[in-house]
């Protein structure tokens, strides 16, 4: 058996070893290895390895490594919380700020001692115990679960139906995880328990500050659309991916999916009122990241504003990029589409006060395929009661039109957060979801293949770091873009995009990884989404134009 190193190294093993007993044999660094890139594939240092490899380390600092560490911290969230608390559930929520939300069910802050769980936590950490993986019959998986008080995991066990799991165990505590984790706890030596609303947040570092915590920074708005949506799942008894899943399988999801449209369109009427409130804004600016369904949202507001007498129009924000040969450079040289600076922010803000004050103006008209804009332009005049909509990544940066009054503007932020999570201790990441609706939408629309969009997803999470997420305080309104239902849609056509990347593409791991995710997903035809829903903007055929 050969294995292959990063620097053109190669040396011969005559037995299986494992991941770990190659970290030494890496050229040395001050960064931590944590995991190994094998073929492609991201996986454990307790992997064993018995075929011919090619093998890169993959270090802390990195957003696999990162990963990897979160998820680790996961499990010994989980492992010393049912050490200290053995009768209660403990359930994952969302992420929020550089942490996860947490909550004991059916107990608030006040019966629990963080400290205590805290303590239990570190005293694992400086023991390094190590974690471990073994196999479980499904029958023996499904008494098990049931025996820990762990009914969503037990219920997605149903669902899968595989005659073995693997179960990650790490002293006494055993857990199903679905991503690689460390090998050991020694190194989670950075993190923190908050008090926050009923439950707790578990902090964790940035992936480039893997050493230290940032200070922390609430983002309320955002919490209470996701206790909103949760406190509604609950309700409906749908708060897992086996809940749904039931669903599907007893033909109950038609329903389910018209319940979640009817909440979404009440949630823009809302969210209209709220708008008319503030009696002086003409512009409503609309931002959020990548696939959040920034277009459509701003189509289903239109109608909306429509219905009170608006005449709303949409102006894009991409008509304004200055071209490739004016935008500015990145730190490689290469030009910076997504930097404030690569539209013309004084042709911008000139066009928006003529607008105001009455005036025709002269739209500019961009060209994708030249890089360039148009020679020809719009002309347009706000019309009688006319609101003008802008969306983009910029749209709530008060820089991009920070010659207009801002009593004249109303921002607002979209996330699309679902509520559902894998089973109580494994939460579906608010990225992948946006990822998966772009895979399906770049190939439904661009011809892009699956390994494209991966390979561009990191500059897009980058971007969207430094220019949309620091400025998300400042929008008047958060409204989420999610749909419970959407991801066992998504999942009929991302799972043969992904099915094509092959082990040699470095997307491979993460194509692999969605796969894994997908299959707890039972599918949902397109033919059950309505015309007007936000999914329809990434698998087509939506009754809007684009």
């Amino acid at each position: 058996m050969f294995v292959s190193f990063p620097n053109g190294e190669q040396k011969e093993f005559l037995h299986s070893i494992t991941g770990r007993e190659l970290v030494s044999l890496f050229d040395k660094t001050d960064d931590v290895i944590v995991g190994l890139r094998i073929n492609n594939e991201v996986v454990s240092l307790n992997r064993h390895i018995d075929v011919d490899v090619r093998v890169e380390p993959v270090f802390l600092s990195s957003g696999d490594g990162a990963a990897m560490y979160r998820r680790t911290l996961c499990l010994l969230l989980a492992s010393a919380a049912k050490r200290i608390y053995p009768d209660l559930r403990l359930l994952v929520g969302h992420s929020l700020a550089h942490g996860y939300y947490y909550t004991f069910e059916n107990h608030g802050n006040e019966n629990i001692d963080l400290k205590k769980i805290e303590t239990e936590m570190q005293t694992m950490v400086r023991n390094d115990l190590p974690i471990e993986n073994c196999w479980m019959t499904y029958e023996s998986a499904k008494a098990y679960f049931e025996t820990v008080n762990q009914p969503a995991t037990l219920n997605l066990l149903e669902h899968l139906s595989k005659p073995k799991f693997l179960v990650t165990k790490l002293g006494d505590y055993q857990d199903l995880y679905f991503q690689p984790l460390l090998d050991r706890v020694g190194c989670l030596k950075v993190f923190e328990l908050l008090p926050y609303d009923d439950g707790f947040l578990l902090r964790f570092p940035k992936s480039k500050t893997p050493n230290m915590l940032d200070p922390f920074t609430d983002i309320p708005k955002l919490f209470n659309i996701y206790k909103e949506y949760k406190n509604w799942g609950r309700l409906l008894g749908v708060t897992s991916v086996a809940d749904l899943n039931y669903l599907i399988e007893n033909r109950k999801i038609d329903d389910y999916i018209e319940m979640c449209e009817i909440l979404q369109n009440n949630k823009i009427a809302q969210l209209t009122e709220d708008f008319r409130k503030k009696a002086s804004a003409r512009i409503i600016l609309i931002a959020g990241p990548s696939s959040s369904g920034k277009t459509t949202f701003a189509k289903k507001l239109s109608l909306h504003l429509k219905v009170h007498a608006f005449n709303p129009s949409i102006i894009s924000l991409d008509d304004f990029y200055l071209g490739e040969k004016k935008v500015p450079r990145d730190e490689n040289g290469k030009p910076d589409f997504e930097c404030l600076e690569a539209l013309d922010l004084d042709l911008l803000n000139e066009i928006l006060i003529d607008l105001l004050d009455g005036k025709e103006v002269d739209l500019p008209l961009y060209d994708f395929k030249s890089s360039s804009r148009r020679d020809v332009t719009k002309k347009f005049k706000l019309p009688k009661n006319g609101i003008l909509i802008l969306e983009g990544i910029h749209g709530i940066n008060e820089r991009l039109t920070a010659k207009v009054s801002t009593d004249l503007k109303y921002k607002i932020f979209l996330s699309a957060l679902t509520q559902l999570n894998l089973d109580d201790h494994n939460r579906i990441p608010t990225s992948d979801n946006r990822l998966l609706r772009r895979i399906v939408r770049d190939a439904q629309f661009r011809g892009s293949p699956a390994s494209k969009t991966i390979s561009m997803w990191e500059s897009v999470r980058s971007g969207e770091n430094k220019h949309i997420f620091p400025f998300q305080n400042t929008a008047d309104a958060f409204f989420n873009t999610a749909l419970d239902y959407e991801l066992p849609v998504l999942k009929v056509y991302a799972e043969p995009l992904l099915r094509v990347v092959k082990p040699t593409d470095i997307q491979y791991n993460e194509a692999c990884r969605l796969l894994a995710f997908l299959q707890n997903f039972s599918p949902v035809p397109a033919n059950a989404v309505p015309g007007r829903s936000i999914v329809r903007e990434f698998i087509g055929n939506s009754s809007f134009s684009y």
